[in-house]
């Protein structure tokens, strides 16, 4: 719902203030007093094409912000979290227009792209007139308009459920055959580089281990050097560790004689240290013994090549060898027991293929009765709006089942015709200007919407008065209860219907004309409505007339 609208330095607007509430709002005024600027700037800053004259002259730059407060359901927040930005439950969008065309836009103080501000526009108001008109004059629209009507939602999203499973098993079906085709024309190939990988057999980190081996074996003269100098070291028989600690313990033992035991600890640990040193002796020998043998370098050397050739032909790493076996033996599995599992998916498709028909078929007969139930009551409406020889026809057109899409299995377009025996055509071509904006009331008061947009319609009495306008302005007043509406009009009839009234006028001063708008209270509505009855001089007469259409 628009709550607030403020408007600098726009045309002749030089500065304005207004707030909105809940109902039918009614904008009157003479003829050229600027009801069609009020539009101009709404629409700007709902992401319309900004144009440098809309700038009062004279000023720098023009400034609209609009305040929307919304439900947390409303389609707006859900663009605006998509796009990262932060909102509260009030939405306040600003444009502003500076003298040589330049624009920004802004939404919560966030900038924007005009592109955006246009697409959360588009979700927060409708605009029904002579030189605008949205939203159900889009065929785009027709289908999801038909199925809110009909309040056929959880049938239309048990479809795409159906759908979307359909498409899923349908894509992976041809994936697969793909895979498939490909591998058996491969199967040879494939074979061949198996039993090529199976005979080098590589393994996971062979390459590491390998060049750390080579590394060890190139090293080994300086390292046997090292370690026969630690044997010698520890075993040299007359001053190796091994033969000074003997002749320690010698000595600890005459000592332990002396002393009736005292130093049994120091010898236990002694004779300790000795098993330890004479095991780590013994453990260099062997080491030694090994790595005095070179012989296995050159084996080491053709295996690395090996296994650098192997992975030279794939294009792939040797570490990367052990996984490619895998996937090579994983084709060769799918191409030989694949043929099944094929036929598998596809009847699996075909499944879901009939699933999806089922649920689409009985969608698409709900949508014929809520088609013929919509064209009842809108021509139902059409007579007293002043378009008795119109007609209005909603055209359901079923799709073969390969045609369909996660919509279902059809198409829609609202269609009419404004005179008697014509053609029934697309209802955006049939017709311009109030009878349009008529025609779009008559639907609008038969759709089953959530309060979710604000719709304005602009001279939407256009051509009508009396009954007719009377007739307006009550499909109006029942549309608001659902919407929140403002419409400008001429005509007392449907301004009587008005829970708020606005009169814009347009004043001369010292340096300018301007034009300003007021909310009327009881007693500047009764005058108004009285002007719009009688003309220029309102007389009593024209009061008791505005009394008795404010009473209505």
């Amino acid at each position: 719902m628009l709550t607030a609208l403020a408007i600098q330095h726009f045309v002749l607007i030089d500065n304005l203030s207004l707030s909105f509430d809940k109902g039918l709002s009614v904008f009157t005024g003479e003829t050229g007093a600027g009801k069609s600027i009020l539009l101009d700037a709404l629409s700007l800053v709902l992401g319309a094409r900004a144009e440098a004259r809309f700038v009062q002259k004279g000023s720098e730059q023009t400034v609209v912000s609009a305040t929307f407060t919304l439900p947390k359901t409303h389609p707006a927040f859900k663009l605006l979290d998509e796009q990262g930005l932060s909102h509260d439950d009030d939405l306040i969008l600003r444009r502003t227009l500076t003298k040589d065309g330049k624009t920004k836009a802004f939404i919560c103080d966030q900038p924007v792209s005009v592109g955006l501000l246009k697409s959360i526009g588009d979700t927060l108001v409708e605009i029904h007139g002579q030189f605008a008109s949205y939203s159900l004059l889009n065929p785009a629209t027709h289908l999801g308009t038909l199925d809110a009507y009909g309040k056929l939602q959880k049938q239309v999203q048990e479809v795409a459920k159906k759908w979307e499973k359909y498409q899923k098993a349908k894509q992976e079906a041809l994936d697969f055959e793909q895979e498939l085709q490909k591998q058996l024309e491969e199967e040879d190939f494939l074979r061949a580089d198996l039993d090529a990988l199976d005979k080098l057999n590589p393994q996971d980190d062979e390459e590491e281990k390998l060049t750390q081996r080579r590394t060890e074996l190139m090293n080994a003269e300086h390292i046997v050097e090292n370690i026969q100098n630690a044997c010698r070291l520890l075993g040299d028989e007359e001053q190796g560790v091994l033969r000074l600690i003997n002749k320690t313990e010698n000595q600890l033992l005459n000592a332990d004689k002396i002393t009736n035991g005292r130093f049994e600890n120091e010898l236990k640990s002694l004779t300790e240290a000795q098993d330890v040193l004479a095991d780590l002796s013994s453990d260099l020998e062997h080491t030694l013994n090994d790595l005095g043998d070179t012989s296995e370098l050159p084996l080491i050397d053709d295996r690395l090549f090996a296994l650098r050739d192997m992975a030279r032909k794939y294009h792939i790493s040797i570490s990367e060898l052990p996984a490619f076996r895998d996937e090579v033996r994983q084709k060769l599995a799918t191409a030989e027991h694949g043929t099944q599992k094929l036929a598998d998916l596809k009847k699996e498709v075909e499944q879901l293929r009939q699933e999806y028909a089922l649920v689409a078929q009985t969608l698409s007969q709900e949508r014929h009765k809520a088609a013929d139930s919509l064209d009842k009551a809108v021509l139902k409406e059409l007579p007293d709006l002043k378009l008795e020889k119109a007609t209005f026809k909603t055209q359901v057109m079923d799709l073969a089942l390969d045609e369909g899409s996660v919509s279902g299995l059809n198409q829609v377009l609202f269609t009419a015709a404004t005179n008697k025996g014509s053609d029934l055509t697309p209802i955006h071509k049939c017709t311009s200007g109030g009878e349009l904006a008529r025609f779009m009331l008559a639907l609008k008061v038969n759709l089953a919407e959530d309060n979710q947009t604000t719709l304005i319609f602009d001279e939407i009495d256009t051509g009508i008065s009396g009954a007719t306008a009377a007739s307006v302005g009550e499909r109006l007043a029942r549309l608001a209860e659902k919407h929140q509406t403002l419409v400008i009009t001429h005509s007392p009839q449907v301004a009587g219907f008005g829970k708020h009234h606005y009169l814009v006028q347009k004043a001369d001063t010292e340096n300018a004309t301007l034009t300003s708008v007021h909310q009327l209270d009881k007693a500047g509505r009764l005058e108004e409505i009285a002007r719009l009855v009688s003309g220029a001089t309102v007389t009593d007469k024209s009061r008791e007339v505005a009394k008795e259409l404010l009473k209505n």
